[in-house]
Parts: C-alpha cells; structure tokens; sequence
C-alpha cells in the first residue's frame, strides 16, 4: 500500500468551500458526462452518525469506459462502472472506504482517500491522528496556480494566475500567494492505494497516485475560479437544489446502461475512519505507466460552459 498525504490551498474559507465544493462536483460531473458516460447519482440522502453527527451519504456509479486511457481500455471489459460511495460529515469527509472504489475485475485493486478542511494556510502537523500508518508517509503541498497539470485539460478560464473574481475581489495568484492570502483554507487528503499484484504493485500504485494528484489539482482550481458562480449568496439549501437538479439533468445525459461489472459491496464506515472528496468523473490521464504501451493520440475536449444554469435545466425550466 502506497499512502501519501496531499494538502491544497484555497483563497477560500472552510464555510465558504461548504457550498463551493458541491457546486463544482455537481457542475464538473455534468460537463464530464453524455450518452452512456458520466456520473450517474444512485443515492443522495442524509445521514447520521453517532460520532460525526448529521452529514450526506451519496452513492454514484462511475461509467468509464471511454474515458479510460487507451492502455487501461486495451486490458478492461468494454462496458463497466465502479461504484463509489461517500459520507460528507463536513468539514470531515469520507469519499471510500476499503472497498468502494474496488473494482470487481481487479479484486487487489483499492483505494482510500480521508479529507478535513481547516481554515489555514496548510500547516497542521499529523491532523488525521491516525494509527493505522506505520512510519512517515510523504506529504506533498499542491499550489492551484503553479504546479503543472496536463496540458489537456489546460483552460484559461481556469487558471488561478490570471483568474479574478469579481464579486469577491480575489485573484489573481502570485508566487508565493500562500504566505499572504487573507481568507486561506487547506483541504487536508490522506490517499492510500493498494494494488496488491507481485511485480506490478510499485509501479501501479505510483501511477495512480499520480492520477489522483492530477483530478486533486484541477477539481480545486474549478472550484476557485467558478467562485462567482456560487458564492453569490448561495445557501446550503440552494446548492442542494441546484445539486439534485443538476443530478437529475446528468443522469438523463447519461441515460441506461446496462452494466456488465459492478463493484463488491461496501458497508458503513466505522467511526475510526476520516476522509475526502474527490471528483472522480474528470478524465483519468492517458499517460500509462513505463511498463505499459504508450497510448494512442486522442483529440482534446473543447472547454466546457461557464454559465451557472445547464442546458438542461434551463430546457426544463422553460417547459415549466
């Protein structure tokens, strides 16, 4: 098992990122989806626990296949999805636990991520408390603005170094905008992987983490400069409105799809797990590990829309 602790910094604050972290997974999800593809939400109810108190259990089925990289697609069944289920206690999340992002085709194949949201600029020592990791384990700081991520899914737009808010003043980042920017919040993530195969489990755990970093890495920079879309005063209410609409219109894109495989069943975590939030619908990369045959070409996405209402809804709205 590979685990790596990786902490991103936001101009935001814990209870402002509450409403930004479901908008953007909510809006990032639809724009990752069509026809047979996409995040499809089976569950989104609340949900209490007698430790962490009242939070969201959601379940979703994660249907792949095209947007595998050539090398995984080449080795995997042409039709299948992998469930992932998550309980948001925030600021204290649980996106998986052992199991739920286990794949029934690839048994020894898990992984793990525990989040925790602090209003700090990343300087909490050992936050998660944890017991079950032996020895230290690597913690890597990712800067929204100045660590590189894959040119494909490079969108202007997007970018934290030129990105300015208008409704809260904000932006854009320069270097070293972690020392002196007033608010700040850090998503903390703990990520273990396990690929438990002789021979392959180095080199398969490395290569999803760096896959995991790369979701991390853009999923934050959305949620920074999508600001103005939903820190205008949007309640909790409101963007839980706005998430069951925008579910609705998603699994609709994405229509039935009978699948072939499906994941192993997962119980309820137990009080001693934490965890995190990922956005599991972008595009894994198509950069295959070095012991794997290099991909084929594959045309770039044009930008997705920037506009608060989707399509669809604003279709639906209009029928009304």
């Amino acid at each position: 098992m590979l685990i790596k602790e990786y902490r991103i910094c936001m101009p935001l604050t814990t209870e402002e990122y509450r409403v930004g972290q479901l908008y953007t997974i909510s809006k990032h999800s639809h724009q990752e989806s069509e026809k047979g593809e996409g995040v499809e939400v089976v569950k989104n109810e609340p949900h209490e626990d007698p430790v962490h108190g009242p939070g969201q259990f959601t379940e979703k089925r994660v249907h792949l296949s095209s947007k595998l990289p050539s090398w995984a697609r080449a080795v995997t069944p042409r039709i299948f999805y992998i469930t992932e289920k998550a309980w948001n206690y925030y600021p204290y999340t649980i996106t998986a636990d052992a199991h739920s992002l286990q794949c029934s085709f690839l048994p020894k194949f898990s992984i793990y991520i525990e989040t925790k949201y602090e209003d700090n600029c990343g300087d909490s020592e050992n936050i998660f408390h944890s017991d079950k990791i032996l020895g230290d384990h690597e913690v890597s700081f990712l800067d929204i603005a100045f660590d590189e991520i894959p040119e494909r899914y490079y969108r202007s737009l997007e970018d934290p170094r030129f990105f300015s808010s208008t409704k809260t003043g904000r932006g854009p980042l320069q270097e070293g905008w972690r020392q002196h920017t007033k608010p700040i919040m850090c998503s903390y993530k703990l990520v273990s992987v396990k690929f438990e195969v002789w021979g392959l489990q180095t080199r398969v755990e490395q290569f999803v983490h760096k896959v995991i970093r790369d979701i991390l890495l853009i999923g934050h920079r959305q949620a920074f400069t999508w600001v103005d879309e939903w820190c205008a005063g949007m309640t909790m209410e409101e963007v839980r409105r706005y998430e069951r609409e925008t579910q609705e219109a998603t699994n609709e894109l994405i229509g039935l799809v009978a699948p072939t495989i499906s994941v192993s069943k997962v119980g309820q975590p137990t009080a001693t797990h934490s965890a995190p939030a990922s956005a599991p619908s972008t595009p894994l990369s198509d950069e295959p590990p070095d012991f794997l045959a290099p991909p084929k070409t594959r045309p770039r996405k044009k930008s997705a829309p920037e506009t608060l209402t989707l399509p669809a809804l604003r279709e639906r709205t209009g029928a009304e």
